[in-house]
C-alpha cells in the first residue's frame, strides 16, 4: 500500500492485512500508480466541486474514475457510461479533456447529470439562486408571523395531492418547499433550482438525522440520535437547507467551471438495452458501474423528487432492483439485462475498445457476462470500499474488470 494510505489506515483502525489479503495492492501500484484504497482522501475531496450537488446512493468515488481514465485514455478520446447514474464518470472525463456519453434510465438522474455538466453564465445563475432564496425567506417570514398571529395576513397556502409529501414533511417545511417549487418557473436556470430544492427536500424529511439514505418511516416524536449522541427532534423546516444548499451550489458550480474543459458531454435518457445513439458516435471505451444485484431501488431512493416534479417512474425497467432480491431467478434476469446493455452499445464501440466495469461481483457473474458480449477479459483489479459517506459503514470489496472488445 502507499505510505499515505498506510498512515491513514492506522489512524482510522483499518485492517491493512485484510486489504492485502483480498487485493493485490502491489499490482495496482505497479500498473495504475495507486493502490485504489483512497484511505487518505478526505471526505471533501471525495465529494469535490459538482460531485456533491446532490446525494446519490451507490455512486463510485471520483478518484477511482480519474485513475483509470488517466491510465487508459487520452485527451480527445470518447468514453461511454451506459449506467451513468449521477454523472461521476462524465464529470471526471470532462476535467481530463475526454469526451463522454452517458445513458441513464431515470429521468431524475438525467437532471442531476445535466445540472452538473452544463456550462453556465455563472453571474446569471448566482443572481437567480439568490433571488429565489430571498423570495423564500420573505415567504417563510410571513408564514411564521401568520402562525403566531390571531389574524389572517393574506399569506398564500399551497396544497398538494401527494400523500407522500404530506406524510414525510412537517407543515412548515412542506409550505416552504411548495412555495419554492412554485417560483422555479420564473427563472432561466430552473434545473439548478430544482436540484437545490430536491437536495433540500431530502434533508428536510421527517426522518432521524442519521438515516438520510434509507429511511423506513417518518418520525414525528423526539428520538435518540445516533449521529449526535443525544435526543433530537425531527426537522421542522426546509428554509435552512435551501439557504445552505443555495450557497453551496453557487460555490460548487464556480469550482467546476474553473477546471472544466471543452470536451463534450452527451446525455441520453432511456433504457440502455434498447436505446439508439447517433450513428456517427465512435466510442473509444467504457467506464461504468452497473447496478448491483438486489441492493438498491434506484427510483425509490429519490421518491421525494419524483413526487415534487412529477417525473415519470420507470421502476419496472430497472436491472437488479432491491425489490427483486438476490435469488437464482433474480441473478439470471440480472445477467440477461446487463448482457443486453453491453451488446446494444457494443455497435458504437471501436474495435479494440477498452471496457472497465466496476462491480461488487460476489456472485462471480461478470466473466461470463463478458464472454456473452464478445469481450476479452484482460485483467481484474480489486479494491476495498472504505470511508463511505452513508451511515451504512459495512466495508466490502469490489472489482474493476478490464475487457477489450475483440475485433
Amino acid at each position: 500500500m502507499l505510505e499515505a494510505n498506510k498512515k491513514a489506515a492506522k489512524k482510522f483502525n483499518i485492517d491493512t492485512q485484510l486489504i492485502e489479503k483480498k487485493t493485490d495492492s502491489r499490482k495496482n501500484i505497479e500498473i495504475l500508480g495507486d493502490d485504489l484504497t483512497f484511505i487518505h482522501i478526505r471526505e471533501f475531496q471525495r465529494t469535490k466541486h459538482v460531485h456533491r450537488l446532490h446525494p446519490y446512493l451507490g455512486k463510485f468515488i471520483p478518484q477511482l474514475v480519474e485513475v483509470f481514465l488517466r491510465k487508459y485514455f487520452k485527451r480527445g478520446d470518447t468514453i461511454l457510461d451506459p449506467f451513468s447514474g449521477s454523472g461521476t464518470a462524465l464529470v471526471e472525463a470532462n476535467v481530463l479533456g475526454i469526451n463522454s456519453v452517458g445513458i441513464e434510465l431515470s429521468p431524475f438522474n438525467v437532471l442531476i447529470q445535466e445540472v452538473k455538466t452544463r456550462k453556465y453564465n455563472l453571474a446569471e445563475a448566482e443572481r437567480e439562486i439568490k433571488d429565489a432564496l430571498k423570495r423564500l425567506k420573505s415567504f417563510s417570514s410571513r408564514l411564521q408571523n401568520k402562525e403566531h398571529s390571531l389574524f389572517n395576513d393574506g399569506v398564500e397556502r399551497f396544497e398538494t395531492d401527494s400523500e407522500y409529501l404530506k406524510t414525510w414533511f412537517s407543515d412548515r417545511a412542506l409550505q416552504e418547499i411548495l412555495f419554492y417549487r412554485s417560483i422555479v418557473k420564473d427563472y432561466k436556470n430552473q434545473d439548478v433550482l430544482k436540484i437545490i430544492l430536491s437536495r433540500s427536500a431530502r434533508s428536510a424529511r421527517l426522518i432521524p438525522h442519521y438515516d438520510l439514505a434509507r429511511p423506513k418511516k417518518p418520525v414525528r416524536e423526539t428520538y435518540w440520535c445516533i449521529k449526535h449522541k443525544r435526543y433530537c427532534t425531527p426537522v421542522d423546516e426546509a428554509l435552512k437547507f435551501i439557504n445552505r444548499y443555495s450557497w453551496d451550489t453557487i460555490k460548487r458550480l464556480r469550482e467546476f467551471d474553473k477546471i472544466r474543459t471543452d470536451a463534450f458531454v452527451k446525455i441520453f435518457q432511456g433504457d440502455a438495452r434498447t436505446i439508439k445513439l447517433p450513428s456517427d458516435l465512435r466510442i473509444d471505451g467504457i467506464f461504468t458501474s452497473p447496478p448491483y444485484v438486489g441492493l438498491i431501488d434506484y427510483h425509490e431512493q429519490h421518491r421525494y423528487a419524483y413526487e415534487l416534479f412529477n417525473f415519470p417512474r420507470l421502476d419496472d425497467l430497472e436491472i437488479g432492483p432491491a425489490r427483486k432480491g438476490q435469488n437464482g431467478n433474480a441473478k439470471k434476469k440480472y445477467m440477461e439485462g446487463i448482457t443486453e446493455v453491453f451488446k446494444n452499445v457494443s455497435k458504437y464501440l471501436k474495435d479494440g475498445a477498452l471496457i472497465f466495469v466496476v462491480a461488487n461481483d460476489k456472485f462471480k457473474l461478470y466473466p461470463e457476462i463478458g464472454k456473452r458480449c464478445g469481450f476479452k477479459l484482460i485483467d481484474i483489479f480489486n479494491r476495498p470500499v472504505l470511508m463511505r459517506t452513508e451511515r451504512d459503514q459495512n466495508k466490502y470489496f469490489e472489482s474493476i474488470f478490464y475487457f477489450i472488445k475483440e475485433q
